[in-house]
C-alpha cells in the first residue's frame, strides 16, 4: 500500500527507475521507496530481519520516519540515518523484539548518488559494461541493533554517465534456492544487468525477473525478494 506509485517513478528528472518487490507472506519485511522532495530524489532500500507481520510493522516505521525527516529537509546522512535508528530502537524495545533491519539511502542530484548506511552490495554497470561492486558494509550500522549508530554512518559517490545502471536488492534474490536447493548468488544477477544495459530500466528488472524465476522453479519463496533497477538518461 505504501510502496512508490509508477508516476512517482517517472517524477525523477534524469533517472529511469522500475521496482519490483514480491513478499514471502502477505507482509514483507523488505524496504523500498523513491522521495523526491526540495530538488533532490532519496531512493532507500532496506531487509528487516524475518518477514511477516512483525517485520512489516518495522519496515512502516522505517518508511514514515524517513518519509517524516525528508519532509523536514533533513538531509545530512548521520543525522538522518541515526533519527531513524533511535526511533526503531526505541520501538523495538517497547515490543520486546529483536528485529533489527539493513538500511540504504541513495540521494540523487547532478548525475551523483550519494550512498550511505548499510545494506547488500550496489552494483553499477556502465554504458561500456565495466563493473562495479560497491561493498556498504562500513557505511553504516543495522538500524535498532544499537542505540548510536553515528560513529559508523558514512558516505560514498557515484558519478553516473548516460546509460550507466545501478541496481539494488534484497537477499530474497541473491539467496533464492532452486530446486537442488542451490543458491542464485550475485554473479548471475550481474550478469543479467550487463547483458540486458542498453534496454530500459522496466526491461532490465523484467530480465532479472524472469531470470530469476526460471532458476527457482518449482521451489517455494522463503523469502522476501525486492529489486530497484536506476539508469541515468
Amino acid at each position: 500500500m505504501i510502496l512508490p506509485q509508477q508516476q512517482e517513478l517517472e517524477s525523477i528528472a534524469g533517472l529511469e527507475i522500475a521496482a519490483f518487490m514480491e513478499p514471502a507472506d502477505e507482509v514483507g519485511g523488505d524496504y523500498y521507496d523513491v522521495l523526491n522532495y526540495g530538488g533532490k530524489a532519496t531512493i532507500g532500500i532496506g531487509d528487516v530481519t524475518g518477514h511477516g507481520l512483525e517485520s512489516g510493522v518495522l519496515m512502516i516505521m522505517a518508511q514514515t520516519a524517513i518519509r517524516t525527516l525528508l519532509v523536514h529537509n533533513e538531509t545530512d546522512p548521520v543525522k538522518l540515518l541515526q533519527t531513524v535508528n533511535q526511533t526503531l530502537f526505541d520501538n523495538v524495545e517497547r515490543m520486546k523484539s529483536s528485529k533489527n533491519m539493513s538500511l540504504s539511502l541513495l540521494e540523487y542530484r547532478d548525475n551523483t548518488l550519494r550512498l550511505s548506511g548499510q545494506h547488500e552490495e550496489v552494483i553499477v554497470v556502465r554504458s561500456s559494461g565495466e563493473v562495479e561492486r560497491i561493498d556498504t558494509m562500513d557505511l553504516g550500522f543495522p538500524i535498532a541493533l544499537e542505540a548510536d549508530i553515528a560513529d559508523f554512518i558514512a558516505s560514498s559517490e557515484i558519478h553516473l554517465n548516460s546509460g550507466d545502471v545501478v541496481v539494488l536488492y534484497s537477499d530474497g534474490i541473491t539467496e533464492a534456492f532452486n530446486m537442488k536447493e542451490a543458491q542464485y548468488g550475485i554473479e548471475p544477477l550481474i550478469e543479467v544487468i550487463a547483458l540486458n544495459r542498453g534496454q530500459s530500466a522496466a526491461e532490465i528488472k523484467q530480465a532479472v525477473i524472469d531470470d530469476l524465476r526460471r532458476y527457482i522453479g518449482e521451489q517455494k519463496v522463503f523469502d522476501d525478494i525486492t529489486l530497484v533497477v536506476i539508469k541515468q538518461k
